[in-house]
């Protein structure tokens, strides 16, 4: 199917250790500008951050192929192809996806990287240790305590500020992912993170990093949009100074959704394909 007109959809793809509460601010601005949007738990998440950390098992239960295929679908039951933003592991779904032939144009910010970006800085690997300390963590759902939160995701905040924004959005994670995006580097063949950089049918992708975030950190982003150099798709990277991790409900987050959907907006595909 072929559309020649403007995304008026926006898909809106969460992270690891939260839900689709993470985008609410981002949700309410796009609503008021006229867009539909979209945010979808991933399957088996669909009920409150207070249900996933009494019961994680459904998040034990996850994998990446079913996640992935879940998004798919909802993009594929759409009208016309739709803008797609993704934040963290969400980032890293919406360069697959783009590379699958889906959605006019696609936004990952702070976005885990695809297989082969190898780029491991210090902060990140501190902040990934609460889930790499134990392998037996890969068959796990795996929670962040208060610090770690805050040294993973709101270090930009105070520790008292930080405490609200765990206990509003964190839900454990599924340790698997986490492992599985670090192993694909070290075992032959391609795994569930792979992207391939060279497509040139892909629709236009901005990446948006933070110059603060130690989870995905800026150098992560920039290796990850060096990794796009022999594409003639257009690519784009956005660095933001003085954002962390949680540059979706940090102070001025409405600068970072601004920019995010006013590139979509220029760069969306005029006739995208689905």
């Amino acid at each position: 199917m072929t559309n020649n007109t403007s995304p008026d959809t926006i898909v809106l793809i969460h992270g690891l250790w939260v839900t689709p509460r993470s985008w609410e601010h981002w949700i309410e601005r796009y609503t008021n500008r006229g867009y539909t949007v979209i945010a979808p738990a991933y399957p088996g998440l669909e009920v409150e951050v207070e249900a996933l950390n009494g019961d994680p098992s459904p998040i034990e239960a996850l994998t990446v192929p079913a996640v992935i295929e879940s998004y798919e679908r909802a993009i594929r039951e759409l009208d016309q192809p739709p803008i797609i933003m993704g934040h963290s592991f969400g980032g890293l779904i919406v360069q697959i996806i783009l590379d699958h032939g889906l959605g006019a144009v696609g936004v990952a910010i702070d976005s885990g990287a695809p297989e082969g970006v190898l780029t491991l800085p210090l902060v990140q690997a501190k902040a990934g240790f609460p889930v790499l300390k134990n392998p037996a963590n890969r068959h796990r759902a795996v929670g962040f305590t208060p610090k770690e939160f805050h040294y993973g995701f709101t270090n930009t905040l105070t520790e008292e500020e930080s405490a609200k924004v765990y206990e509003h959005l964190h839900i454990p994670a599924p340790g698997s992912f986490v492992w599985d995006g670090v192993l694909a580097n070290f075992t032959p063949g391609h795994h569930d993170s792979y992207v391939n950089f060279k497509n040139n049918d892909r629709a236009p992708l901005l990446l948006i990093g933070g110059s603060e975030d130690h989870l995905q950190p800026l150098a992560l982003n920039e290796a990850n949009f060096k990794h796009y150099k022999h594409s003639t798709a257009v690519t784009e990277l956005k660095a933001f100074p003085g954002r962390a991790h949680y540059t979706l409900g940090q102070d001025g987050w409405e600068e970072v959704a601004d920019y995010a959907l006013d590139w979509a907006k220029e760069h969306a595909r005029g006739t995208a394909t689905v």
